[in-house]
Parts: structure tokens; sequence; C-alpha cells
């Protein structure tokens, strides 16, 4: 496959400002755009980008708090503009409750799409204690409403016996999701390729008498070719050994990753939230957040090639580009400082994880391994 690339559409918490969207980012591949994410203003921020509306395809929502959903039902509806009645299904995958969100919303405001679309939930023990601190709180996340007339039913996927969610394979691809640790029921997703084809011996075919062209292209698909004089060649004899595939891990809001990490060793990329510097881990940890020293410690500890920071509080601004409070400059600059500090206390040299922080519309290449 091509080279694919993760778009940030917003990287704010807790609400869209003037300085960042809220939670939003897109991974572009061949086989079309999966959004992750979903907070207020992310069909705004999806028409200024890059990316082609009408090549959305699946949408993958971490939890049900409002700056990673809100956006969704406004989302669902400018789409109608890029798709059709005769589109494939768009395919929606969240926790339990998002279906009856999204139903309540289209059907209150009478809202007419074009394309048809199905809601995936992922089902989970629906803990009574979780309410984000309001005691009196107890939403019925089972409660179905009146169907949308362009929804398709959708499937209810259950924890598998490892502890995991098989979400979806497409083509090479395979999603998974598992549970982290915040104030409602929160997921990570890990996004897997196939062993990708070795690469072909060229020298090997030049000395073997086999020309460039149609032959190099049967043998690069795993077919043997032959000679007129009956010789033989098998694909074994001239390809290399495969290559591991991508891997990218999102992760929506947490502040432990402990049930997804058997999923995320050795992956290319680790999106992970950073919604407070390392001063304030006390209040991100009370609030079920992460700093960038629990990132990269996270990192570390899986073995990754890049840790992309995300989901700032809103007092972060880009560098160079305001104050903070009193005068003092409060920019992600700091946070990534923190996360490559904590990485040389745990002993990785400075290029050993490539640490950054994302920003709205900043795009990331993820190339296939070597």
């Amino acid at each position: 496959m091509a080279a694919w690339d993760l778009t940030f559409l917003g990287t704010g918490s807790a609400y869209p400002s003037p300085h960042r969207g809220a939670s939003c980012m897109v991974l572009r591949h061949d086989l079309g755009c999966w959004v992750f994410d979903c907070g207020e203003g992310s069909q705004i921020q999806l028409m200024r980008s890059s990316i082609r509306p009408g090549r959305v395809t699946k949408i993958f929502i971490t939890h049900l708090h409002g700056d990673h959903v809100y956006g969704l039902p406004g989302l669902l509806c400018t789409l109608s503009a890029s798709l059709s009645e005769d589109s494939a299904p768009l395919e929606v995958y969240g926790p339990l409750g998002l279906r009856q969100f999204v139903r309540v919303a289209l059907n209150l405001a009478r809202s007419q799409l074009c394309y048809p679309y199905v809601v995936h939930e992922l089902c989970h023990n629906v803990n009574p204690a979780d309410h984000d601190g309001l005691s009196n709180w107890n939403p019925d996340p089972s409660a179905t409403g009146q169907p949308h007339p362009k929804e398709l039913p959708g499937r209810n996927i259950q924890r598998n016996p490892a502890g995991f969610w098989e979400i979806c394979r497409e083509g090479p691809l395979y999603v998974r999701a598992a549970t982290l640790k915040h104030r409602i029921a929160s997921f990570g997703y890990v996004i897997t390729e196939d062993t990708l084809p070795g690469k072909l011996q060229v020298d090997k075919l030049k000395s073997l008498g086999v020309p460039p062209g149609p032959l190099y292209a049967k043998l690069k698909r795993g077919e043997s070719i032959q000679f007129p004089q009956g010789t033989m060649i098998s694909p074994a004899e001239v390809v290399g050994p495969g290559r591991p595939g991508r891997k990218v891990v999102l992760l929506g809001d947490t502040c432990d990753n402990e049930d997804i990490a058997p999923l995320c060793e050795e992956a290319d990329v680790i999106v992970h939230e950073a919604t407070n510097e390392n001063a304030h881990e006390q209040q991100c940890r009370e609030n079920g957040h992460s700093t960038p020293a629990m990132a990269a410690a996270f990192c570390h500890r899986m073995k990754a090639s890049q840790l992309i920071l995300t989901h700032f509080s809103q007092r972060y601004r880009r560098p160079n580009e305001e104050t903070g409070h009193n005068g003092e400059e409060v920019t992600v600059d700091r946070l990534v400082l923190d996360a490559q500090n904590t990485l040389s206390r745990l002993g990785d040299t400075a290029s050993a994880i490539n640490v950054s922080a994302a920003d709205d519309f900043k795009v990331y290449q993820i190339s296939a391994k070597k």
C-alpha cells in the first residue's frame, strides 16, 4: 500500500476555541479516509482541510464526552453533499449509547441524509458509579429510540476472551479496540496492517535473464513464472522476506492504558493525549487525563517509534502565538519538552522515540517499513 497519512483536525480538549478545534483526526490510506472522534465543529475543519469528504468511509468514536462526539450529527449531515443513495453505507463505531445519540440528534432535527449509515456499538459493562461526579445522573445507554430512515441495522460488538473488541477488517487492515481508564467508558483503537510482501531482488532476476515488466509484477503478486524452455521461477527464489505492516495506535482520553497495552507493542505511531504539563499530574489523574510524562512512559514501554501528543488544555498555545497567564509563555513546546525529558530519564536517546505536538491541520506521513 502507498504511504498513509494522519491529519489532525482538532487538537484541543474540553471545547473548540479560536486556537484549536475539538478532538478529531483522519487516517487516510488506499481504502479511504477514517475519522477518529468528532468534536464540535469538526465538519468545518474537514472542509478547510485537504481531506475529500466523499472518501470518508468509517468514523470511530473513542468515548461519548461532548468534545469527542458533539460534532458527529453535523458531520453526518455535511457528508450528504458528497455521498449518495448509491454509496456504500457509512460505518460508525463507538461505545454503547452512540446509536441512541445519533438517532435522537438526527430525528429531532428531521435531518434528511442522502446516504445509508450504520452504527456499531462496542458493548461493555456499564458501571453505575461512573457519572462524572453527578451522583443523581444515571443515563440508560440501552435505550434505542426510533431508527432514522437511512439507518441500517448495526452490530453489537462483544469483548473477546482476550479482553479486546475485534472491530473490523477491510482489505489488509485490521482494527481492534480496548478500554482505557477515564471518567466514562473510553476506548483506544489499534489499526494493524497485514505483513507486507518482501522486496523483489532485481539483481538476481537480471542474472536469471528475467526482463523487467509483467513478469516482475507476477512474481511480486506471488505467482510463479515459466520461461519458454520450461524453466520455472517461484517467488520464494527472488522475493525477500516479508516486512511487518504498519501499526497505528489512536487513544481516547485516559489516565491508564494497561488494558490496551498488549495491542500496542512496537507501534509505528502512538497518538496520546497530554491535557496538561507534568506539574499538573495529580489534577490530570483525578480528571481521567494524562501528562506528557505519562504518555512518554507508555510509549517507552511499548517500544514505539513515534509519539504524537494531542488533546491539549486550551491554556497551551502554539509556539510564539501568545503568552499565557500573567505574561508567562505557556505553549505546547513545554509539553514536548516534558515528554522528551521523561524519555531521557528512562534511558532513551533523543532520537529513540520521535516526540511532537499535534496542531490543527498538521499532517503526519506514515510510511511502510523498508
